[in-house]
């Protein structure tokens, strides 16, 4: 029987100090992915090891007894029902504020400790290595030993979204505590570093989504503008490729290729500031952006894109703001049934509209001449058009759609889904079944016009969101009754 060797972790302790609580999270972290890194790094120098190495993921964990109210105002912070309830952790360096907050929720409305300990989640040897940049793990066969047989790899059979989707079944009687394991964190903190080729770190709180790379060279135009600007509260912006700059003039050296989803970071110390995530086109790439940076927990995020106009009243340049999606995207359907309703917010609606007001001057009926609210259609095939018209353009009609794009009712569904605030304020770039189609003249005269104010538009309605409390914006909409207690 081949031996195994596992670090000592501290024995389980509970703690009533969150600060406490979360300095052993990230102490138990650092002991088991050191003494993974450390037996990887030996074996890959010295050849196939005698022993099994493994290490394992912290975890929280929480006993309640009773079925007394908490302050049924808060979305989150509270278990639903006594019992245990627990959750592994992972990076609890990156998520120390997020993870400070959480826990003195639990501690305050239930009047009871958290204990801190190794939990029997083991860590794949892959996303230990992660944040070592002296350690690659090699390819099956590149190595002289079978990796499997010597460290843990990635489960994809324990690494899935069953919580979130609600169909998680705790047969153990231990109740999910967040809405993400650390494995499921730690799969899409890769994912993300290869997508958007910047670190997770630099991840703030407000993402702006778009589908075209004309907003990123308004949005470093703005970054600088407000770098220059000491009271704006902004420190740094991050492009593509972790290039980080402080000083509004400085170069920003650009990548030999642009990842897939190129991602530019305006920064404040708080985490409180704009990421903006160009998804391309199509509800796929939207579902990928969201899929993983939903482990992040961010405050809200927005779509700010370009739609087909649908409305003969509509003009090119238009604003629709969706209050309503009719998802024929597809890519959700095993994830989230179509028949679940995907509720407009309320404070995110009326922040997008005050910026609308504030960036174009006009209010009240005025502002009716240049912004439809309705129903937002997205769909799969870009060529939509092609095809026979009588079916799609009849189901707009009936659904009442002002707009159509493809990738904004699937952000504002994994929203739904992944409990993080969305909206959608798209700019109509042409009006296919009015004979405006989306030409070349046309179409760089659009851009040139109207990208400045969209994004300004978008940023605006973030700053909003950001003076709100998390109480109001994280709202209750968003929950279920058998809810985890993290937000």
């Amino acid at each position: 029987m081949t031996t195994l060797l596992t670090p000592q972790a501290p024995a389980p302790e509970q703690f009533t100090d969150p600060a406490a609580a979360v300095a052993r999270l990230e102490e138990l972290y650092v002991q088991a992915t050191d003494f993974l890194c450390d037996s990887f790094a030996n074996a890959m120098e010295n050849g196939a090891p005698a022993a099994r190495f493994r290490a394992y993921y912290p975890e929280i964990r929480i006993k309640t007894s009773t079925y007394s109210q908490v302050d049924s105002r808060l979305s989150f912070g509270h278990v639903s029902e006594p019992g245990v309830h627990a959750t592994t952790v992972t990076r609890p360096d990156l998520f120390r504020s997020y993870l400070t907050q959480q826990i003195a929720l639990l501690i305050k409305n239930h009047g009871q400790p958290v204990t801190i300990a190794a939990s029997d989640t083991p860590i794949p040897v892959h996303f230990a290595v992660a944040n070592n940049p002296d350690l690659v793990v090699p390819h099956q066969g590149a190595a002289d030993f079978t990796l499997r047989d010597v460290f843990d790899v990635p489960d994809l059979t324990t690494t899935n979204d069953d919580i979130v989707n609600g169909v998680h079944d705790h047969e153990d009687a231990v109740g999910p505590l967040s809405l993400f394991t650390a494995q499921r964190v730690d799969y899409s903190l890769a994912r993300l570093a290869h997508y958007t080729a910047t670190d997770a770190g630099h991840f703030q709180n407000h993402v702006l989504f778009t589908n075209y790379q004309f907003y990123v060279s308004e949005f470093e135009n703005y970054a600088r503008e407000q770098l220059a600007d000491p009271a704006s509260g902004y420190t740094s912006f991050v492009s593509t490729g972790n290039a980080e700059i402080t000083d509004p003039k400085a170069p920003i050296e650009q990548p030999l290729k642009l990842p897939q989803m190129p991602t530019y970071h305006l920064k404040r110390k708080d985490g409180s500031g704009i990421t903006l995530v160009n998804i391309g086109v199509g509800p796929s790439n939207a579902k990928t952006a969201t899929d993983h940076i939903a482990v992040l927990r961010p405050h809200a995020w927005l779509m700010v894109g370009h739609c087909a106009g649908l409305r003969n009243t509509q003009a090119l340049g238009d604003f629709v703001l969706a209050h309503a999606y009719l998802r024929e995207d597809k890519v959700l359907d095993d994830d989230l049934p179509v028949w679940v309703p995907i509720p407009p917010l309320a404070e995110v609606q009326v922040a997008l509209e005050h910026a609308v007001a504030e960036v174009t001057k006009l209010e009240g009926y005025e502002l009716k001449r240049i912004m439809r609210t309705g129903t937002v259609a997205s769909v799969d095939n870009r060529n939509w058009e092609l095809r026979d018209q009588s079916g799609p353009v009849q189901r707009l009609s009936q659904s009442r759609a002002i707009a159509l794009d493809m990738e904004s009712a699937t952000i504002a569904a994994n929203g739904y889904r992944f409990r993080v605030p969305y909206g959608t304020l798209l700019c109509v770039s042409d009006k296919p079944l009015h004979g405006e189609l989306k030409l070349p003249g046309m179409a760089s005269s659009f851009y040139t016009t109207q990208v400045s104010r969209h994004l300004a538009i978008g940023i605006k309605a973030m700053e909003h969101l950001r003076g709100m409390p998390l109480e109001r914006l994280h709202s209750r909409k968003l929950r279920s009754f058998d809810e985890t207690a993290f937000l």
